[in-house]
């Protein structure tokens, strides 16, 4: 099973990742802001990832540093759970519609980190939750995975759906690249012969 865990502490947050690829969806999720929880809970729903997430950060300052570091602490879970990649489609991309938004996620698992982000939010705050810190968190994430990802919210008017459309598209994205392609036999998914 491609299973990780993570531990990551710093002066100014302790997050622990534990990440199952081969899962059924099923999130465990304190990270300490809700609205990451939320979106955190899509990514392996619709991915079919079992999540389990505990953070403990300087929130009294405000949320960045813990939906940062827990962007980075998943992508160090990412990388080890999926291991040489043999086998694996590699290339995976979903449009996820909810309500009057939608979004496209196309992802690479390919060695080489990379974020184009689109999403024009529509206001600055969902709840208390800063828009800013979603694109901080996939940052996170791609540096850390090695994963390249195209996110682009096409068209949206409320900030909740533009957000969860792209978590949502994220984890379908990743559901389809991590699948294992039996016509590949194992081989590496690279004309150089590795990732």
């Amino acid at each position: 099973m491609r299973t990780s865990q993570v531990n990551r502490n710093t002066l100014e947050t302790q997050v622990g990742v534990k990440l199952n690829l081969d899962g059924t969806g099923a999130a465990k999720l304190d990270s300490g802001v809700p609205f990451l929880d939320h979106m955190l809970d899509q990514i392996a729903r619709h991915g079919l990832i079992d999540l389990e997430v505990t953070a403990k950060g300087d929130l009294h300052i405000d949320a960045h540093h813990t939906v940062e570091d827990i962007g980075i602490s998943l992508g160090q879970a990412f990388a080890q759970a999926v291991g040489d990649k043999k086998g694996i489609c590699r290339y995976g991309h979903a449009y996820v519609p909810l309500d009057e938004a939608l979004s496209r996620v196309v992802l690479d698992i390919s060695g080489r980190p990379g974020l184009v982000f689109e999403v024009p939010f529509t206001r600055a705050r969902i709840g208390e939750f800063d828009v800013d810190l979603v694109r901080e968190f996939f940052q996170g994430f791609v540096n850390h995975a090695g994963v390249s990802l195209h996110i682009d919210n096409l068209r949206g008017i409320n900030a909740h759906h533009q957000a969860e459309t792209v978590f949502k598209a994220f984890g379908r994205a990743l559901r389809m690249a991590l699948e294992i392609d039996g016509r590949l036999g194992g081989a590496m998914p690279s004309t150089k012969g590795t990732l």
